[in-house]
């Protein structure tokens, strides 16, 4: 039964190979103790109810020492497991709407402030004037997660052939594709990284990674991961450091300008509005900050 789920969610969903194994992990492990617990020889699906699933979530707070928004993900997991049985018919019962998720704390998206951001733009600017084909690399890969908001999956996965003359095509989340576009400057910057990869031997078609490594295959997710935070670390921006905060700082600083919250929704490739909105915060509590800092009746 898990096999036939996980291969559902695979290739009729389409979900993303890192949400298949995340969800294949999850499954198996709520079986492996509900095995475990049972005494069974094997995992019957039909045989679970509620109290099982909350038993399991006591367990797993307990002994993996989880957060609220990590026990809230595993479960998602196992719903989207029994939903399927049910649809199935293998289960009738929707016993999985008795399962609350965890509160999860309200946590702002960090992102960072503009002068911060305005050095680490200077600061990698001034990297590429050399010939060194790994600083214009950081250069780009900055420059795509700050100009156009996307994950960390969707920057690995693009080809040369998906950079026009203004847009950028991603495939987001469930392999759905979007369109954004690209700042003149972003796109100035991308043709001179491709020329300078080509004067220095690289072979690049429009089927090539845009952002290589060895053997001119795609930079691992870790690599990127690793160049991000030693690029911010270098201009002395504090807290984390990570692609997805470049993500927050792309959208925050839209709002901020005056974007329409639709508008940022759409670039980020956000299937619910509700997502996007938690923007608003960071605009909200620094507007808070204005106020204690300059309003007479502070």
């Amino acid at each position: 039964m898990i096999d036939r789920f996980i291969e559902h969610i695979e290739t009729e969903l389409r979900y993303s190979p890192l949400t298949v194994r995340n969800y294949r992990r999850d499954v198996n492990m709520f079986a492996q103790w509900f095995v475990s617990q049972r005494g069974c020889d094997s995992f019957d699906a039909t045989a679970v109810d509620a109290e099982d699933v909350r038993n399991y979530i006591i367990y797993r707070l307990d002994t993996a020492e989880l957060s609220s928004a990590s026990m809230n993900r595993e479960l998602s997991s196992i719903k989207s497991f029994f939903r399927y049985l049910r649809g199935q018919k293998v289960v009738s019962a929707d016993f999985m709407k008795r399962v609350n998720t965890l509160r999860t704390p309200e946590n702002l998206p960090v992102f960072v402030p503009q002068t911060r951001m305005r050095s680490l733009l200077d600061y990698i600017s001034e990297q590429t004037t050399g010939n060194d084909i790994k600083e214009h690399r950081k250069a780009i890969i900055i420059s795509l997660f700050y100009g156009c908001g996307i994950r960390l999956a969707e920057l690995c996965n693009i080809k040369v052939g998906d950079v026009s003359d203004t847009t950028i095509k991603v495939l987001g989340k469930g392999e759905k594709e979007r369109i954004i576009p690209l700042l003149p400057g972003l796109k100035e910057r991308i043709d001179e990284y491709i020329d300078h990869c080509k004067e220095c031997g690289v072979v690049m078609s429009s089927s090539s990674p845009l952002i290589f490594g060895r053997q001119d295959k795609s930079l691992s997710r870790s690599t990127v991961q690793r160049i991000v935070a030693e690029e911010m670390e270098r201009v002395g921006i504090q807290g984390r450091k990570s692609p997805h905060v470049l993500r927050h700082t792309f959208a925050t600083h839209l709002l901020d300008g005056g974007a329409d919250m639709r508008e940022i929704q759409e670039l980020l490739g956000h299937s619910s509005l509700r997502t996007t909105q938690h923007y608003t915060h960071n605009s909200i509590a620094q507007l808070q900050g204005i106020y204690k800092k300059a309003h007479p009746h502070k």
